[in-house]
């Protein structure tokens, strides 16, 4: 049933995907992604909430920036133009690496009922991250997918490739599908502000207290923003947060255990009392 419908995934992603009624939950993807990096998990909330999955400005999908170099600042408040155009003065909000960040400034506006941030980008200390680890290891693979990228249908054809090429982002890139690889690889391909949110010079400002119940979630084998360096400034940064470590996942856990993330989500939304 699953390949079948990533067969006919169509080379073009929407800007948005929607499913499901009840809270609104907002799903927020990482530097270099579209909304389609959620395909797995939507269904999963979809039952409990109207779940909205976009694509960030500047991405393939999403909305062209007006201004350039393209900020975290310009992508927040892009994030938050859909939530005014949507109709939400708040909802449930969760997001991996970039979006984890646009997710916790977001709650700093005030949008946030609850936040469910997966390895959020930005928890490092005031420096230029465009001389850091993960900058250096996101623009190697832009070169490395640019090249391969004329033959990649054929190489995504085989496991070991699959979890060879996604390494720096799952530990299991071996259960995705051919299509999905390549359609990943058009995306990161197709982001027209990759070389300006990678050298930028911001860094998520502590936020304490909390606007609303935060769970901060890091996976266990991120290469991109290791656990013991980035998760452990982000305990600081967020002292108030609920704290987990996901195992055995990478640093977008939804390609390793899409079910872990949904429940993760779903225990985070049901933090507030009253849902509605």
């Amino acid at each position: 049933m699953l390949l079948g419908y990533f067969d006919s995934v169509k080379p073009n992603p929407a800007l948005m995907l929607r499913q499901g009624e009840g809270p609104p939950l907002v799903l927020l993807h990482g530097v270099l992604g579209s909304g389609g990096m959620w395909r797995r998990v939507v269904p999963m909330v979809g039952r409990h909430h109207d779940t909205i999955a976009p694509t960030a400005l500047g991405h393939r999908g999403g909305h062209p920036p007006t201004a350039r170099p393209a900020s975290i600042v310009h992508v927040v408040d892009d994030a938050e133009r859909l939530l005014d155009e949507l109709g939400l003065e708040t909802a449930h909000l969760a997001g991996n690496s970039m979006g984890g960040w646009v997710a916790l400034e977001l709650a700093r506006r005030g949008r946030a009922r609850t936040v469910c941030a997966f390895s959020p980008a930005g928890c490092w200390p005031a420096k230029k991250v465009g001389d850091g680890h993960a900058s250096r290891v996101l623009r190697a693979t832009v070169r490395a997918t640019r090249r391969g990228r004329p033959i990649l249908p054929l190489l995504a054809r085989f496991a070991r490739f699959r979890r060879w090429a996604m390494r720096l982002n799952a530990v299991h890139g071996d259960r995705l599908h051919p299509t999905e690889i390549v359609e990943l690889a058009d995306d990161l391909l197709g982001c027209t502000v990759s070389e300006d949110l990678l050298s930028t010079t911001e860094s998520l400002a502590p936020l304490d207290p909390a606007p609303c119940p935060i769970t901060v979630a890091w996976s266990e084998k991120d290469r991109v923003l290791p656990l013991e360096v980035d998760g452990a400034y982000a305990r600081e940064l967020v002292p108030s947060a609920r704290f987990i470590v996901l195992k055995d996942v990478g640093h977008v856990p939804m390609f390793d255990a899409p079910e872990a993330v949904a429940q993760t989500m779903l225990e985070t939304t049901a933090a507030t009392d009253h849902r509605g």
